[in-house]
């Protein structure tokens, strides 16, 4: 099969890839789609470090093609979403229902066996973050799949594995937003964009978007914000926020670009009493300061892991959301490109180009 493999930093290469048998726990995906997320774009460009050779790709959906001895819930022919948190499920954090944070995902690697991939001289090629979705085809362990509707197109369904459940999730469990509440959201890239289809649905009063990208800002407009605040004109956007609520600031201010300067912006748009969640990757070198004054207020700043997800469970949830027109992934996918045309997808994302690119591995 083929596979975008990283060897060295900036470009991935096309190359024929072997695709081990799975083990008893284990299931073989027929890759329909996968997404380009920015996540990927931190690896490839060298921001975060991952072994090499590896294959990139954490955002996909499929058909199961095989399926181990011992997975008993799903068949060849089902449709599923690929979900990079993978869990255990029989560590503290699984049993209290942190699927996200899994302290026991490690022991889902193969130990001493085979190895999922392998490339031409059948060196073992390293799996990213238990799936390396930009394959045409995946062995994984049963715990990094949902099992969902075929209904919804496979291409729509990958951005799910990512972009939206980190959304929904940011929403619905790591900020826990309620009807009435304003949000302000900084980044509208796929998960930004997300999280603000996810605030409309859970009620949020004013839903603001912020971003230097005007066309980002107009998808933003169609799919539940209720202003937007263009950065790259505004001379200052946390005054422009406590403009648009009275004085007072947002209950919740969603960080979705992963840039500490961000994050403090985010902090000084939230009320008292406020939440900032921070939803976008940074690098390890990134450090990030912060003023006292606005805590004294009793303000919080947290992490979000993929939205806190319970992914087996909430992306059936959201396919069903999808089906219904009350989530739209169509406007989303920009985007369909085929497995050879990878590196002109980065390229594009590095320059601002589209909200999410899908390679279809139909084309």
């Amino acid at each position: 099969m083929k596979a975008a493999v990283l060897r060295e930093r900036g470009a991935l290469a096309i190359e024929e890839v072997a695709v081990g048998s799975p083990e008893p726990d284990e299931v073989v995906v027929q890759v329909a789609a996968s997404g380009l997320c920015h996540t990927d774009l931190h690896f490839l460009d060298g921001h975060l470090a991952t072994p090499m050779p590896t294959v990139l790709g954490h955002e996909t959906a499929g058909v199961v093609l095989e399926v181990g001895a011992a997975v008993h819930d799903l068949r060849p022919g089902d449709h599923v979403i690929g979900c990079l948190s993978a869990f255990c499920g029989h560590c503290e954090y699984c049993l209290s229902g942190q699927l996200s944070i899994c302290e026991g995902a490690g022991q889902l690697a193969r130990q001493g066996l085979d190895p999922r991939l392998s490339d031409a001289t059948s060196t073992p090629i390293n799996q990213f973050m238990h799936l390396s979705a930009f394959a045409e085809q995946i062995v994984v362990h049963r715990n990094a799949l949902a099992k969902v509707s075929s209904q919804l197109p496979l291409d729509q369904a990958a951005v799910i594995g990512c972009a939206l459940i980190t959304g929904f999730g940011a929403v619905t469990r790591t900020a826990q937003t309620r009807p009435g509440e304003s949000v302000a959201v900084i980044g509208c890239g796929a998960v930004g964009l997300s999280i603000i289809q996810c605030a409309r649905l859970a009620g949020a009063l004013d839903v603001i978007a912020i971003d230097v990208n005007p066309a980002r800002l107009a998808v933003a407009s169609t799919l539940g914000a209720t202003a937007t605040i263009d950065a790259g004109i505004t001379s200052n956007t946390i005054d422009a926020v406590h403009e648009l609520t009275s004085g007072r600031g947002v209950h919740t201010a969603f960080e979705a670009v992963g840039k500490p300067d961000l994050v403090r912006s985010a902090l000084l748009m939230t009320r008292k009493g406020g939440l900032t969640v921070m939803v976008g990757l940074m690098s390890p070198q990134e450090v990030l300061t912060l003023p006292f004054q606005p805590f004294v207020a009793e303000r919080r700043l947290m992490g979000c892991d993929m939205g806190s997800n319970r992914f087996p469970i909430d992306m059936p949830r959201i396919v069903s959301l999808c089906l219904q027109g009350r989530l739209n992934l169509g406007d989303m996918l920009t985007k369909r490109i085929a497995l050879n045309q990878i590196n002109e997808g980065f390229e594009a994302m590095r320059s601002g180009v589209g909200i999410r690119t899908v390679v279809d591995f139909t084309l």
